[in-house]
């Protein structure tokens, strides 16, 4: 699984917004996204990859 290193969680939210992702409710989310700054390269990944997108995708939305 490719990593995507250095990923603040404001920016893995705001990037998912974009693609038309909403924030639910904090605590309990489809995606859930960890509030560690920077989330770690493979949960990210992961993160990514349950959104339906790319690494490639991802990074042209940050």
């Amino acid at each position: 699984m490719p990593k995507i290193p250095g990923v603040n969680h404001r920016q893995a939210v705001r990037a998912l917004k974009k693609l038309g992702f909403r924030v639910a409710r904090e605590g309990s989310h489809f995606i859930t996204i960890p509030r560690s700054n920077p989330i770690n390269a493979y949960t990210m990944a992961g993160i990514v990859r349950d959104g339906g997108l790319t690494v490639e995708e991802f990074r042209k939305i940050l």
